[in-house]
């Protein structure tokens, strides 16, 4: 089956999502130009199908400050410290930050490696990450809770952290 996608309007500019065979492949910010793969625009537009659908609810309910359910498959596409990144990614619980030193740590420990790796290459993984909110990239932090880049930008960073209670609201 071939890629399909839908874009929906958001609070912080139009997002791009993408679905192959009943899971989200994608989630971009749609000026994220770098980041979206340059096929995109010969993915059909589908906003109809019942995945991307839900995903539509699915961002509705986050932007209006409710902490909802992914109640779809995701399938991230990287390597396999990409994919080791993205899964800690996902243990972020809502309304909480890690730093990319703490994942480092949590790597090493489940790869049973004697050094972790750079915080830089999990920052590079972190900036990589095909599915933006929904695998929670701007929930990574510098050391001493600095922010730090976001492909969508930091102010887009710091709207999301303050959606989520993390950041105080300006």
């Amino acid at each position: 089956m071939a890629i399909i996608k839908a874009h929906y309007p958001s609070p912080l500019g139009e997002i791009l999502g993408a679905a192959e065979d009943g899971k989200l492949v994608g989630l971009w910010f749609r000026d994220e130009h770098r980041f979206i793969p340059a096929e995109s625009d010969d993915w059909p537009l589908t906003p109809g199908d019942a995945l991307l659908q839900r995903l539509g609810k699915w961002l509705a309910a986050y932007f209006a400050g409710e902490n909802p359910a992914i109640d779809f498959p995701l399938e991230p596409r990287g390597s396999d410290f990409r994919q080791a990144v993205w899964r800690y990614l996902r243990e972020i619980a809502y309304g909480d930050t890690t730093t990319y030193g703490t994942i480092a740590k949590q790597i090493a420990a489940e790869q049973q490696r004697s050094r972790p790796p750079a915080a830089q290459a999990v920052g590079g993984a972190v900036g990589h990450n095909p599915i933006s909110i929904v695998i929670p990239c701007h929930r990574v932090v510098g050391a001493g809770g600095n922010l730090t880049g976001y492909g969508g930008g930091l102010w887009r960073k710091t709207a999301l952290l303050q959606l989520e209670g993390v950041l105080p609201a300006e």
